[in-house]
């Protein structure tokens, strides 16, 4: 099929849009409402396009190509009719630009700027007074700069929460929780991802963090998620994303950070406990399948719509609480110091694992969290770039030890599969005593919704599945449910792609830009001299010098979960 687009002749397929012919060939129509992801709904009305034949303008983003198709995206009328429809956006946003996720990467700021949008008088703000509501300390929505896109509830929607609901008409639309206490937020942050104007957000733990930095008495610890490293760059405008773990390292030490872990390393040792796990509920089939549960967003979700599932969660920790928790014990017993004055910073690509570090199941013996703070990778670009630290302009230096080596299993947790993947390599291993094959294991790669695979274990066909995103999820279920033998072991991520499409990753986010983080980890796997977790050398390590069953240290690995429908949240 051949259109015409400002003149040049077009390729393309029937069903496609002539917003995506347009951004296919590199020909720029503005559009908020519109994402990839989601139904197309039209509302922002910015993408409009004149088209020959017909005698009124047509929103680009919802109009299909047709053969012959000659259509213009720039003329007089159009410009006027986008500028009148952004001052009525600007009219329902107030403007907080300073503190916003979006701030010097803002798509209606370059359009205000692009079409000499001036706000005065007859375009009042109309949003001031409306509320601000914080979902567990992780997602916030400010509702006076609300545009009324809907992305959030569609992506809400899409997650099976569907904890944000629109309320009212016309000018009185408004963006509001569920009272419906049969719903509740899963806080993966999706709808973050997805609202164009940074009305929807993280919860911000920036100024806590700096406050912790200027303590003398307190060392400060950091510890980098694995998918981080593929995503961060992009804050810093390069399009790869990709930044060594060891520059970002160097540039969090010169802010002050008195240490830097890669959480990686406890990647490895939730893989060998999972491994364990799996390899003990084969053997006994008792709570099969076992289902991943180092993403806080599915486990909520768990707990709170389907509590039955709670038993086949796997018991070992996230490799952030157990990260966290060695810091605070192993490590401050190494160099003397007092755990109390230990501050432990995660910087992850979750909105949920702020969320999940206030968990109470997750304490040590002493009371204390193993995690103090969680910062998105959004919000470490922003502490980065308020001391004006580009960590592609630092050499880079190690990580510290002994938490600093991690393997190439460990990398992978960062895209949907990552973990299962890590923990077949090492379950083969305790099974048949050689390494698997190859090592990668393909099937569960890949940024599609739902994966599934068979191999060899011993003797029998180990099946399993992984999935991202909760839309995908909820089918697995229901298979589960209807068959609890169709598979031996579930991983599910809540955000589409895993860790590399979560709700604290930079913004925009598709799955052009998911496989590009994904392939950036399995390219380090790849090039890893170990991808084994079980021979992580300061892993073995850590169990040798540290870990004795008898005294109950291994608590330090597991824990336990709950119905969260009691009480909620």
């Amino acid at each position: 099929m051949i259109i015409t687009i400002d003149n040049k002749t077009i390729e393309c397929e029937e069903g496609e849009t002539i917003l995506q012919v347009a951004r296919r060939v590199g020909i720029d129509i503005p559009a908020l409402c519109y994402h990839s992801d989601l139904p197309i709904k039209a509302n922002c009305r910015l993408c409009v396009v004149e088209i020959e034949g017909m005698d009124r303008l047509q929103t680009s983003c919802s109009t299909k190509v047709k053969e012959g198709m000659v259509v213009k995206t720039e003329t007089d009328e159009i410009l006027q009719t986008r500028k009148v429809n952004l001052e009525l956006l600007f009219a329902a946003h107030v403007e907080k630009c300073p503190t916003c996720v979006y701030d010097n990467r803002c798509k209606i700021q370059d359009l205000a700027e692009k079409y000499n949008i001036k706000i005065d008088d007859r375009m009042k703000d109309r949003k001031h007074g409306r509320e601000t509501y914080v979902f567990g300390k992780a997602v916030k929505i400010d509702l006076s700069k609300c545009v009324d896109c809907q992305n959030c509830v569609d992506a809400c929607q899409l997650q099976q929460a569907r904890f944000l609901e629109t309320r009212g008409k016309g000018y009185k639309t408004q963006i509001l929780p569920a009272d419906d206490g049969t719903k509740d937020c899963i806080y993966c942050g999706q709808c973050v991802a997805h609202c164009p104007v940074g009305a929807a957000s993280e919860y911000n733990n920036i100024n806590e963090v700096e406050e912790a930095i200027r303590k003398l008495d307190k060392i400060v610890v950091a510890q980098i998620a694995p998918s981080i490293r593929s995503s961060i760059g992009e804050e810093f405008d390069y399009a790869g994303g990709m930044v060594s773990v060891q520059q970002l390292a160097e540039a969090m030490r010169i802010i002050g950070f008195d240490k830097v872990f890669d959480t990686c390393v406890g990647a490895d040792i939730t893989t060998i406990e999972e491994a364990k796990e799996l390899v003990e509920r084969l053997e006994t089939g008792n709570n099969l399948p076992m289902m991943t549960s180092c993403c806080p967003g599915w486990v909520k979700y768990v707990e709170f719509y389907h509590p039955e599932f709670i038993p086949n969660l796997t018991t070992v920790r996230s490799p952030q609480t157990i990260l966290g928790g060695i810091v605070k014990t192993y490590y401050a017993r190494l160099q003397g110091i007092n755990p109390e004055d230990i501050v432990v910073v995660s910087v992850m690509p979750c909105t949920a694992k702020k969320f999940e570090i206030a968990r109470d199941e997750l304490k040590l013996e002493n009371g204390i969290a193993p995690v103090d703070y969680v910062l998105t990778t959004r919000e470490m670009a922003v502490l980065l770039k308020k001391y004006k630290v580009n960590p592609f302009n630092v050499k880079g230096c190690p990580l510290d030890n002994p938490l600093g080596d991690p393997t190439g299993a460990g990398i992978i947790y960062g895209a949907s599969g990552g973990v299962m993947e890590s923990a077949i390599r090492t379950a083969y291993f305790m099974v048949m005593g050689e390494e698997f094959q190859g090592i990668n294991y393909e099937k569960v790669r890949g940024i599609k919704g739902i994966k599934r695979g068979t191999l060899k274990l011993g003797g029998r066909d180990l099946r399993v599945v992984a999935t991202s995103g909760m839309e995908n999820a909820v089918k697995i279920l229901e298979e589960a449910r209807q068959n609890p033998y169709v598979y031996d072991y579930i991983e599910i991520m809540a955000c589409p792609g895993g860790c590399i499409g979560g709700g604290g990753q930079p913004i925009p986010v598709d799955d052009t830009i998911r496989l590009r983080r994904a392939k950036a980890l399995y390219a380090l796997d790849q090039n890893s001299p170990i991808r084994v977790a079980h021979k992580n050398q300061s892993v073995i390590k850590f169990y040798e010098d540290f870990l004795d069953e008898e005294d109950g240290r291994e608590e330090l690995l597991y824990t336990h979960f709950r119905n969260r429908k009691i009480g909620r949240r």
